[in-house]
């Protein structure tokens, strides 16, 4: 099959896909359909990241082990042939017919991400005279984030799952994840009048720009412990193979460039790095905790905080925690069940949604503040 003919198939693939929330969005009553595209946006986006999560899990990251096709075609049901032939040299390998589906269908999402990206870009490209430049920009810069994530998926696959690729590869999705709430969340006027706009807000911009610190840097710890598979290195809890400290080879561990197993001299990696991976992100889980946990409870209404909205997303981020502290003890204690692990990954997206919600309500200066539209 000709590249031509590969490129318009998946394009074509993408736009059945995407056509299907379009189609559902069109028949719904209620907010404008620039606004409900924006959330469904979010949703797709999160429901990406938990099948990449499965896709990485279920060992299907090099299901297809060529991009964007599967062995130059549009679907596994025309690489059937190829599979099959690479499924029997090695049953137990990276290729089979159901790692190859899971790897495709992985792909149509994000494709389906894209295409829906574009249709948002076109949509405030046709509403520059009510709303303004910035949501065209903005959509304009999620495309260029989406494409950027695009070349990270490709190369996760071309460099057969190098742990830094894959590591940065789920850190952009969730980054892409941020940027849709951000844009979603955003008032973008339609009507020209004045308006006076009373926003009281309780939340500490302070606390709030730590916790995001922290828990970027503890998704990437999480990331680099799984795409090192590097969950059971540690396989008792609360402690490591019996210590509060175990052997622990950090340079090997944290070398950020070399192939996945091996480190950069091209040798097996030891247990002693894996230990190392694990323990610097359990330990870090505390200190997340801590930060996190001091947030939901400066914003809960016990410290402070009034509004509703406020105290719903205090909650929320209350059993988020609870939650990724659970499902990390269950990958640990129960040796990496799927769904925990799902879950654990589910999680983190879930806690980074609901630090951008509470961005919204965060002030910098006074919990106080007045806001006038300009008219457009």
């Amino acid at each position: 099959m000709s590249n031509m003919v590969l490129f318009a198939e998946l394009a074509s693939i993408a736009i059945i896909f995407a056509g299907l929330p379009l189609a559902y969005l069109w028949t719904r009553p209620g907010y404008s359909f620039f606004k409900k595209l924006n959330w469904v946006l979010v949703f797709m986006t999160f429901d990406l990241i938990v099948f990449g999560a499965f896709t990485r899990l279920t060992d299907s990251g090099l299901g297809c082990p060529d991009w964007p096709g599967c062995y130059g075609t549009s679907n596994p049901w025309h690489a059937l042939g190829d599979i099959q032939a690479a499924q029997a040299v090695l049953p137990e390998g990276p290729v089979t017919v159901m790692k190859a589906w899971i790897e495709m269908i992985h792909r149509y999402l994000a494709m389906t991400v894209g295409a829906l990206i574009i249709v948002q870009l076109y949509l405030a490209f046709t509403k520059i005279k009510t709303l303004g430049r910035k949501p065209f920009l903005g959509s304009f810069g999620l495309l260029a984030l989406v494409c950027t994530q695009g070349a990270f998926g490709a190369w996760t696959v071309t460099m057969k799952l190098q742990p830094i690729i894959v590591s940065l590869h789920l850190i952009l999705a969730l980054v892409l994840l941020a940027c849709l709430t951000a844009y979603a969340q955003q008032n973008w006027y339609e009507q020209s009048p004045r308006v006076l706009e009373l926003r009281i807000k309780p939340v500490s911009g302070k606390l709030l720009s730590w916790a995001f610190i922290m828990l970027g840097t503890q998704i990437f710890l999480g990331a680099w412990v799984s795409t090192n598979y590097a969950v059971l290195a540690c396989p008792d809890f609360p402690t490591c193979l019996g210590s509060m400290w175990p052997d622990a080879n950090w340079q090997e561990g944290f070398t950020l460039w070399r192939e996945l197993g091996r480190n950069a001299l091209g040798e097996y990696i030891s247990p002693a790095s894996l230990q190392a991976i694990h323990w610097a992100h359990r330990i870090f889980a505390i200190a997340v905790l801590l930060s996190l946990g001091l947030l939901a409870f400066s914003s809960s209404g016990v410290a402070g905080g009034v509004l509703p909205p406020v105290k719903k997303l205090s909650r929320l981020l209350t059993m988020l925690l609870l939650l990724q502290l659970l499902t990390g003890i269950s990958n640990v204690v129960f040796q990496w069940p799927l769904i925990a692990a799902l879950l654990h990954t589910a999680g983190s997206a879930a806690l980074v949604f609901c630090l951008v919600q509470m961005s919204y309500w965060a002030s910098w200066k006074s919990p106080i503040q007045f806001k006038i539209a300009k008219p457009i």
